[in-house]
């Protein structure tokens, strides 16, 4: 019941987002375009991103040929459209929960998850849908806000995370926790800024 009221508030909360978020989040574009090189989806490949916003990761997607986008908020997803058609992508852009993907086991060859782990109100379910719709071989590319492994969060941080949680995100969440609960192996790991409090790893099953 908590996930569901979280999720509901989610959706309300990026709707409202919506018209300022590309300016919020524009400031990330250089650790985007790093993960992105990272997980270098070939233009045949099937890419899925979750959590996918306005769409600020297509720019530096526009090769491939098959992405599909998911979001809980619809708003963000309208923006995100319009992106694609202004790069031209045919871009499959769905209303979605990260947390209960509808998509069949092993669908994809790359999964984005570019501030969405720290948003997701259950990251668990979310990487665990991930390693099922990923095929074998496939790569995550993952960049957001985390606690190094086994590292206790200070008494600011939990303090700021009361605040952050309502108006975005957990910024106490581990990376290795998460991953933890799947088979996926975490390939690479590298500090993405703000003295390490932005990370960016890659993953594969």
């Amino acid at each position: 019941m908590r996930r569901e009221w979280t999720s509901r508030f989610n959706r309300w909360r990026y709707d409202l987002y919506a018209p300022l978020y590309d300016k919020l989040a524009q400031g990330f574009a250089a650790q985007r375009r790093r993960s992105l090189g990272l997980l270098n989806p070939q233009p045949h490949e099937r890419v899925l991103l979750i959590a996918a916003g306005t769409g600020l990761d297509l720019d530096f997607l526009v090769r491939c040929r098959h992405v599909s986008a998911i979001d809980i908020a619809p708003a963000m997803l309208r923006q995100l459209s319009e992106r694609a058609e202004r790069l031209g992508m045919a871009v499959r852009a769905e209303v979605m929960d990260g947390q209960k993907l509808e998509f069949p086991d092993e669908s994809f060859d790359a999964v984005v998850l570019h501030l969405a782990l720290a948003v997701i109100p259950d990251p668990l379910a979310c990487i665990r849908e991930v390693e099922r719709v990923l095929k074998p071989g496939g790569r995550v590319a993952v960049f957001d806000k985390f606690l190094a492994d086994r590292q206790r969060a200070p008494l600011w941080r939990r303090a700021g995370n009361l605040l952050a949680r309502v108006v975005a995100t957990d910024i106490n969440r581990r990376l290795g926790d998460i991953v933890a609960v799947t088979k996926l192996q975490r390939i690479h790991d590298e500090d993405a800024g703000l003295g390490g409090f932005l990370h960016i790893a890659l993953l594969r099953k």
